[in-house]
């Protein structure tokens, strides 16, 4: 495995972490036959994750749910936590498991992606390519079904003043015109956007009204205006 780094459009530095040495070597051997991405370390438990994490401080993370001593999720809020840039390295969950509360988890925790095991290697690949480009938003496959069924029960967990910004970013608002309709700060309009992002999975404007329509939390929508 060679470790080129980022320099000078570099490939993208890949970390991965799952206690079964077998799926450790065949997603390295995955990894390493794309010419932007080369693994840097791989480790078999949290604890030894996270080591390698601060050790070869990589552009990308790839992590089993499961692991000895803890989960991939403890990976995800561990260097979220973080005060370095590390904290905004991306993080993809993998799992056998992936059913809707393991999505919901993921995303919550502060993942870039989930991907099931049984998924194909190319869709681990292209969610690693999302992470690095964009680890703060959220990337599944499953995640618009899975927003759907909860949507029918839940409202697809948005707050009352949540979907207020949702209907005036609907109408083309920007945060500073919300916290002026809602009599809030901009800031704090911004965090309201930001956390609605966050709960759609989307990275701009376009995508949570997209998504928003598609789990009925939009009759309708007219886009205009800044990202805000």
């Amino acid at each position: 495995m060679t470790d080129p780094g980022r320099s000078g459009g570099g490939a993208l530095r890949v970390v991965l972490i799952d206690d079964h040495e077998l799926v450790r070597a065949g997603l390295a051997g995955v990894m390493d036959l794309q010419h932007d991405l080369t693994v840097v370390g791989t480790a078999g438990s949290v604890s030894e994750g996270l080591r390698m994490i601060q050790d070869s401080s990589p552009d990308v993370v790839v992590t089993d749910l499961q692991l000895p001593d803890g989960t991939g999720l403890d990976v995800v809020r561990a260097v979220r936590g973080l005060h370095t840039p590390l904290k905004d390295v991306g993080i993809i969950v993998l799992t056998m498991h992936s059913g809707d509360d393991q999505i919901f988890a993921a995303m919550e925790a502060g993942a870039s992606g989930f991907v099931g095991k049984d998924a194909p290697s190319s869709e681990v690949v292209k969610a690693a390519r999302h992470a690095a480009a964009s680890p703060r938003s959220f990337i599944c496959t499953g995640l618009l079904g899975a927003m759907m069924r909860r949507g029918a029960s839940e409202s697809t967990r948005l707050t009352d003043r949540e979907h207020e910004v949702l209907v005036l970013l609907a109408d083309g608002l920007g945060a500073g015109a919300i916290g002026n309709k809602l009599y809030l700060s901009e800031s704090t309009a911004k965090s309201h956007i930001a956390k609605i992002y966050q709960k759609l999975g989307a990275a701009n404007r376009a995508q949570a009204l997209v998504t928003a329509m598609r789990v009925g939390l939009l009759s309708t929508v007219q886009p205009s205006g800044s990202d805000g």
